[in-house]
């Protein structure tokens, strides 16, 4: 029978660890489907969503250079829940259509295609759409996705906590986790996990 890479969705909370995981996973030999990269690239000045975006919303929210102005739409998504599902509406299908294109083109040179998905727990039937083997979820403690985003530097604490108020609850994320990745310690004892995750994942599936 032919062997296919294993499909791995990849989620985790804002200042998790997220995507230092991922970035273990692709030292490893995964290919990595970025949905946070797939969106920017969706979103620039030119890409496939502007357009919509623009009808939907206004010229507003497009900034001076045509991009989409991320700090006014982050403002309303806030503000506005049912503003940021309608964005939702709009990049959901983009970006799971691009990413059954990057993992079509990635099939034949990895074992395992790590789908980097910030809000899988929110997206319901992800897990059927996207064919994934398993979900693996990266934990922490809040304190620690405070401390991890204060090291970035890219957000103050408040805001870090009104993302997390509207993100899915850890509770939530545990629920639909086959694997889950506790990030409370070294980047080494971190990268020794996903090395036994590793060899887990890459063991040859059969279709």
């Amino acid at each position: 029978m032919a062997a296919r890479p294993s499909r791995i969705g990849l989620t985790g909370g804002i200042g998790s660890g997220k995507s230092t995981v991922a970035a273990m996973f692709a030292e490893l030999g995964a290919a990595v489907i970025d949905n946070d990269a797939i969106a920017r690239e969706l979103t620039v000045a030119g890409g496939a969503a502007i357009a919509p975006i623009r009808a939907a919303f206004g010229d507003a929210m497009i900034d001076a250079h045509g991009a989409l102005d991320r700090v006014r739409m982050r403002a309303l998504a806030f503000a506005e829940p049912e503003q940021r599902r309608r964005l939702e509406r709009i990049l959901h299908p983009m970006i799971h259509e691009r990413s059954e294109q990057l993992a079509r083109a990635a099939q034949d040179r990895s074992r395992v295609l790590i789908f980097d998905i910030p809000l899988l727990a929110e997206a319901a039937g992800a897990r059927s759409e996207l064919g994934l083997d398993r979900i693996l979820v990266v934990d922490c403690p809040v304190a620690r996705q405070l401390s991890h985003t204060r090291a970035r530097a890219t957000m103050a604490p408040e805001q870090v906590r009104a993302v997390i108020a509207t993100q899915a609850s850890r509770r939530a994320r545990l629920d639909i986790a086959d694997d889950v990745l506790v990030n409370a310690g070294s980047l080494d004892a971190l990268r020794a996990r996903v090395a036994r995750l590793w060899t887990n994942y890459s063991a040859v599936q059969a279709v």
